[in-house]
């Protein structure tokens, strides 16, 4: 959800991702062999211009300005996850990620607003997966790669930057290879009490046509309510933090910052196959570098399927 603003024309922002843990949205990691599938979205609406911990207000910016003005970042993304567990231990997960993204802006000097419209393949994960069982807990490790298969060569369709190059945080893609790494840890302390924690490090391996994306590091914990019903109602605290980018292409000033979510939700079997999860980001506590664009909540609703 970081959004950043930039100093020059034709750089616009950029975007960090969801950092629901929707895996525990599942009543944690499955461990019975063979295929699970899950289908998500997310909503993002990213129109509150922030610098600092602060809203700025837009009303009373005047145009041309020396510094670009985000107007808003509509974000609607879709994940497919494709997930193959071996045995209790071993599994190994394929995501793929659908991004539409519409953006406007006012660039440094402009006094007319910038369009941009992506649609297309994001950046792929694949993700193994070890998990080791004790008697009320289990404990988990995750590593693997983020691959460069979306595109960074979109521009402008229209405004005054109409051609222009957009801001690499923007693009379907950031064009480099990230490594992947990450701890859980899953606990039923009593009969009715689920909780757990996990950890992700993504972090960038080399830079690609003079970008090195931000390294980010997400943090999420959580409880449930387990009941004899088909609702299990939940409770997450979603943590995520971002370097700065670098490189020529960045927008160095305007990027990086930490970010805080309290997310309530619930799951509901559907099938003892299958089953569908909702919930409400809401910001508890934002800080961002320069001026950054942010939303003032997130939708994220799925749906997996034991194959």
């Amino acid at each position: 959800m970081l959004i950043l603003a930039s100093t020059v024309p034709a750089h616009a922002c950029s975007v960090c991702g969801c950092s629901l843990s929707s895996d525990w949205a599942a009543q944690g990691y499955d461990t019975l062999p063979g295929f699970e599938t899950s289908l998500r979205f997310e909503y993002l609406n990213q129109s509150d211009l922030r610098s600092g911990t602060k809203s700025v207000d837009q009303a009373a910016l005047s145009f041309p300005n020396d510094n670009e003005t985000q107007q808003r970042t509509l974000n609607r993304n879709t994940w497919f996850d494709l997930n193959y567990v071996t045995d209790p231990a071993w599994a190994v997960t394929l995501s793929v990620p659908y991004h539409d993204r519409f953006h406007t802006t006012i660039a440094e000097g402009d006094t007319e607003t910038s369009t941009s419209r992506a649609r297309g393949l994001g950046d792929v994960r694949v993700l193994a997966r070890y998990q080791k069982f004790g008697a009320a807990h289990s404990f988990g490790l995750q590593f693997g790669f983020k691959l460069p298969t979306g595109r960074f060569d979109q521009n402008f369709a229209s405004g005054p930057q109409e051609g222009e190059l957009l801001d690499r945080g923007l693009q379907l893609g950031t064009g480099t290879t990230d490594l992947l790494i990450g701890v859980s840890w899953f606990a039923r302390p009593v009969t009715h009490l689920g909780c757990f924690a996990q950890a992700m490090l993504d972090q960038p391996l080399t830079a690609r046509a003079n970008f090195i994306p931000s390294t980010s590091l997400t943090l999420s914990g959580g409880v449930r309510w387990l009941n004899t019903s088909r609702f299990t109602p939940q409770l997450q605290l979603n943590v995520k933090t971002e370097t700065r980018e670098h490189g020529t292409a960045a927008d160095t000033a305007n990027s990086g910052g930490t970010l805080a979510y309290l997310s309530p939700g619930v799951t509901a079997t559907l099938t003892e196959q299958a089953n569908a999860f909702v919930f409400v980001q809401v910001p508890v506590c934002q800080r961002v570098n320069g001026l950054q664009l942010e939303p003032k909540w997130i939708l994220s609703t799925g749906v997996r399927c034991k194959i």
